[in-house]
């Protein structure tokens, strides 16, 4: 399939084809309509009313994403699965093909030279624990030292699509606290990741409390940091 610039033959790449190619993909019979949309922020949802709103984008993609839609919303989808569709779906370009209103550019700080060590240690230390305690199920996330951290000693970025992007440490949790302290840290950032890569809320709930004791990662914790600041660890 060809790549366009933008929509320009809704006859051939409108709702109702895209609909049928999902129904005629395995679309679940308990769906009732799909319905598309613009939205910049969620690709793929089922509402309350069991309808599907995927992407006007997605009416472009090829049977193997509109297989991943499927995939994303089939309740018997395994987490695997689930976590593979979600990749499939953010990696289509439905940008490329509808333009969506113009977002305001973000701009990453910039990488210090001397933090490099540092952030491969952390790389290291994150793949480590993803095989000993997440099965490697975890996918693979940027680091980055905050100077700017107060309080936090630990943060998850999501992306639009709410799927984790970065993890950032505290450069002063780093600087008084050892190693073995910050991978704690780090192991409660990674509880977060999975909940996010699995679906579920963001959060210190239940869900949350219940797999950090699991791996003994600290669901809260206050320490000081240079003898000065009351530090929590705040999650995403």
């Amino acid at each position: 399939m060809e790549r366009a610039g933008r929509i320009d033959q809704p006859e051939l790449f409108g709702p109702t084809l895209l609909s049928a190619r999902l129904r005629q993909l395995g679309l679940p019979d308990g769906i009732r309509g799909v319905d598309v949309h613009d939205n910049r922020s969620v690709m793929v949802s089922v509402s309350a009313g069991d309808m599907l709103r995927v992407h006007r984008g997605y009416a472009y993609a090829p049977d193997s994403v509109l297989a991943a839609i499927i995939a994303f919303v089939a309740p018997e989808s395994s987490r695997k699965t689930l976590t593979q569709a979600k990749h499939i779906l953010l990696d289509f370009p439905v940008h490329g093909f509808v333009r969506g209103p113009k977002q305001p550019r973000k701009t990453r700080p910039r990488t210090r030279r001397d933090d490099l060590p540092v952030l491969a240690e952390l790389k290291q230390r994150h793949a480590a624990l993803n095989d000993r305690y997440f099965d490697n199920g975890l996918g693979q996330v940027r680091f980055r030292i905050s100077r700017r951290m107060r309080r936090k000693l630990g943060e998850l970025t999501l992306d639009e699509a709410d799927l984790p992007t970065e993890i950032a440490i505290s450069r002063r949790h780093l600087l008084s606290d050892g190693w073995e302290e910050v991978e704690r840290t780090l192991l409660h950032e990674m509880v977060h990741q999975w909940q996010a890569e699995n679906g579920l809320p963001v959060d210190h709930g239940p869900t949350f409390r219940a797999k950090a004791e699991e791996l003994g990662a600290p669901a809260r914790a206050e320490r000081v940091i240079n003898r000065r600041v009351r530090a929590r660890l705040g999650g995403s």
